[in-house]
C-alpha cells in the first residue's frame, strides 16, 4: 500500500427517495445528505445498488448526483457511482455528468459475464474517461457485477493503475479482502467492505480501510468505526452485535427496510421504491420498531434531525 492520502472510514450509500407518485424527491435526498453529515460520516456514496441506480433515467441520475455534490459542498469526500449497462452507457453517463467538484472516486462494478481480458479492456477504457478521478472497482456478484476471484481483481488492478480502490462484496468478502491486500500493487490505496456492513468486523480485522453500508444505522456505523480507530475491539463487537437484528432484516428486504426506517424517523416522506423486491408487512414493521427501540440510545434524537 502506498502512503498517499486515502479514503478511510464510513461512506454510506444514499438511497433515492421517491414521492408517492414515483417521481424523484430531490429535497428528500438533500435532507438525507444533511442527516449523514450530522452523523459524522467520513464520506458519502451515491448512487449505488442501494440507490436503485438502474431505475433512474440518465437525466435523473445526473441531476441527483450533482444535487448530492452541491449539498455536501466539499465537507466530506463523495464517491460517485458510475455503473451502467456496458461501456457505451458508462461513457454516456460520464459525459453527461461532466465536471464533478468534490468527487473523490468513481465506483464502477466489474461488468457481468465478462472474462479477465474484457475486464481489463473495460477498465482501461474507463481510465481514459474518468477525467483524472480515481476509480473504485466494485467487485459485486451477478447480476450487477461479475464477482471476480481475488486473483482476477489483482490482475485488473495491476493493469489499470487508475484503480485506486476496491469495494469487495463477493463472499467470503473477508478472505478475498485479505488476498487482495496481501498482493496489492502500490497504486491501490485501499479496499473497502460493503454488503450493508454485515461483515464489517471481519473486514476491519483484515485491513479494510472503510465500509459502505446502507444509511439507516449511520450513527451506529460511525460509532463502531470510531471505536475501531481507537483500538477498542470490545466496543466494536458490542456495537456490531446490537446492529445485527436490523442488518439481518436489511439483508432480505434491502430498500424496503431502509426506506421504512428513514420514513419512520421523519427523514423521507414516502417508502416508495421503483425496484422490484420484497416489502415489509405489518409483522416485519413491528419487529423493526422493536429492534430500533433497542438502539434508541445510539441514534440521533428527533430534535437533532434535519428539517
Amino acid at each position: 500500500m502506498n502512503a498517499q492520502t486515502r479514503l478511510e472510514g464510513v461512506f454510506p450509500v444514499l438511497p433515492t427517495p421517491f414521492d408517492e407518485g414515483g417521481a424523484v424527491d430531490e429535497a428528500g435526498l438533500r435532507r438525507l445528505v444533511r442527516y449523514l453529515l450530522r452523523c459524522g460520516v467520513d464520506g458519502i456514496t451515491y448512487p449505488g445498488v442501494a440507490s436503485e441506480f438502474a431505475e433512474l433515467s440518465l437525466a435523473e441520475r445526473v441531476r441527483l448526483t450533482h444535487a448530492v455534490l452541491q449539498e455536501v459542498a466539499g465537507r466530506v469526500p463523495v464517491i460517485v457511482g458510475a455503473t451502467a449497462a456496458g461501456l457505451g452507457a458508462t461513457r454516456d453517463l460520464l459525459q453527461a455528468l461532466g465536471p464533478m467538484p468534490g468527487a473523490a472516486a468513481l465506483m464502477v462494478a466489474d461488468p457481468p459475464q465478462q472474462g479477465l481480458a474484457q475486464q481489463i479492456e473495460f477498465f482501461t477504457e474507463l481510465q481514459g474517461q474518468a477525467g483524472g478521478v480515481p476509480l473504485m472497482l466494485q467487485n459485486v456478484p451477478a447480476p450487477v457485477g461479475a464477482g471476480l476471484q481475488a486473483s482476477d481483481v489483482l490482475s485488473v488492478v495491476r493493469a489499470v493503475p487508475a484503480i485506486a480502490y476496491v469495494k469487495e462484496e463477493t463472499l467470503p468478502s473477508g478472505q478475498r479482502l485479505s488476498q487482495v491486500l496481501a498482493q496489492a500493487p502500490a497504486s491501490l490505496r485501499g479496499v473497502l467492505g460493503g454488503a450493508g456492513g454485515r461483515y464489517i468486523t471481519d473486514e476491519l480485522r483484515r485491513g479494510a480501510c472503510g465500509t459502505m453500508p446502507a444509511i439507516e444505522l449511520a450513527e451506529v456505523h460511525t460509532a463502531l468505526y470510531a471505536a475501531h480507530r481507537r483500538g477498542d475491539e470490545a466496543a466494536v463487537r458490542q456495537l456490531f452485535t446490537r446492529m445485527l437484528p436490523i442488518l439481518n432484516i436489511q439483508a432480505v428486504f434491502r430498500w424496503s427496510l431502509t426506506k421504512y426506517v428513514l420514513q419512520r424517523r421523519g427523514l423521507i416522506a414516502s417508502m416508495r421504491q421503483r425496484i422490484a423486491g420484497p416489502v415489509l408487512d405489518a409483522q416485519d414493521r413491528a419487529d423493526v420498531d422493536a429492534f430500533l427501540g433497542d438502539l434508541h440510545d445510539l441514534l440521533l434524537p428527533a430534535d437533532q434531525l434535519p428539517d
